[in-house]
C-alpha cells in the first residue's frame, strides 16, 4: 500500500497538490484549486456533486485522484474526511455562503446586523488562526527576522494595511524596515538593495496583487529569506518562501476583516522583540 492509498494525512495531500499543480493539465489544475478551496464539499459530496461544483465531468475528478496516486475518488475522499474527523473549523467560504443565504434583506437595511456578523466572522477567523498556525512556524519566522539587517515588507492592494501595521510595530521596536509601497512606481528601486542578509515578509490574498506576484519571485531568486502570509498553497507568493502562513480569509475583498493576519503579524513582531531579550 503506497502512502497516497493509506497513510497520507490531509496536510500532506494539500502539499502534494500544490507541488504538482503546475505540471497538471488545465482541467486538473481547475480541480486542484477547487479541492483546496472547498475541502468540506469534497469530503461530503459524491463524485458527481464535486464534479458539478467544480465545473468538470466526473471522469476528470477520477483522473485527478489517479494523478495523485489514489485508486479512485473514494480513496482520495477518505483523506478529506479525516480533516472533518479532526474537528477542523469550517472554512471562511462556507461561512460566507451562509452569510449570503441568511437574512439578506435584514443585513442590507440594518448596519448593526452587519456589524454583528462581522464580529462573528472575526471571532471565527481567530479560532481558525489559532488552529492553523504552529509554534514551529512562528519560531522559524522569528529566527529569520532576528538575523535580518533590514526587513522588507511587501503587501499591496487589500493587504497594504497589514504591511503598514507590521512596519509600524517593527519600527517602534527599533527594527530597520523598508515598506515596499511602490510610491511613484518605484517598487523595484525600493527593493533593489535587498540581499541575503535581509528578510522579506510578503502578504497577499486573492485576488493577488499583480506587483506583489511579480516582485516576489525576483527577491526569492536573489536569495532573500522570505516569510509569506497568504490564503492558499497555490498563491504566487508560496514557492521559494522559507515559512508560509496560510490564512483563509473572506474571498470577497469588501468582506475581509483582516483580523487574523493583523493578529499574526503583531505576534511575529512582539515575539521577535521578546526573543531578543
Amino acid at each position: 500500500m503506497n502512502k497516497a492509498q493509506g497513510a497520507m494525512s490531509y496536510d500532506e495531500l494539500r502539499g502534494a497538490i500544490a507541488q504538482r499543480h503546475r505540471a497538471l493539465s488545465g482541467r486538473l489544475q481547475q480541480i486542484a484549486e477547487f479541492v483546496l478551496d472547498h475541502p468540506t464539499d469534497v469530503a461530503l459530496g459524491t463524485v458527481a456533486e464535486v464534479a458539478q461544483r467544480s465545473g468538470v465531468p466526473p471522469s476528470a475528478i477520477v483522473r485527478f485522484a489517479h494523478a495523485l496516486g489514489f485508486g479512485g475518488f473514494t480513496e482520495m475522499q477518505q483523506v478529506f474526511r479525516s480533516r472533518l474527523v479532526a474537528g477542523v473549523a469550517p472554512s471562511y467560504k462556507a461561512r460566507l455562503a451562509r452569510m449570503k443565504s441568511e437574512e439578506k434583506s435584514v443585513l442590507g437595511r440594518q448596519p448593526a446586523a452587519v456589524l454583528s456578523r462581522f464580529v462573528s466572522e472575526a471571532q471565527s477567523s481567530l479560532v481558525t488562526l489559532s488552529q492553523s498556525v504552529h509554534a514551529r512556524e512562528l519560531d522559524a519566522a522569528t529566527a529569520i527576522l532576528a538575523k535580518a539587517r533590514d526587513i522588507y515588507l511587501l503587501g499591496l492592494g487589500g493587504s497594504f494595511p497589514v504591511a503598514t501595521h507590521l512596519a509600524y510595530v517593527l519600527r517602534k521596536l527599533g527594527r530597520r524596515v523598508v515598506l515596499l509601497d511602490g510610491t511613484g512606481g518605484s517598487i523595484h528601486e525600493q527593493s533593489h538593495a535587498a540581499t541575503t542578509e535581509d528578510a522579506l515578509v510578503a502578504i497577499s490574498f486573492r485576488n493577488y496583487y499583480p506587483d506583489t506576484a511579480r516582485l516576489f519571485p525576483e527577491l526569492v531568486a536573489r536569495g532573500v529569506p522570505t516569510i509569506s502570509i497568504t490564503d492558499s498553497l497555490l498563491s504566487p507568493i508560496v514557492e521559494g518562501a522559507r515559512v508560509v502562513f496560510e490564512i483563509q480569509d473572506m474571498p470577497e475583498p469588501a468582506l475581509r476583516t483582516l483580523v487574523a493576519p493583523m493578529c499574526l503579524v503583531q505576534a511575529m513582531a512582539i515575539g521577535l522583540d521578546l526573543a531578543a531579550d
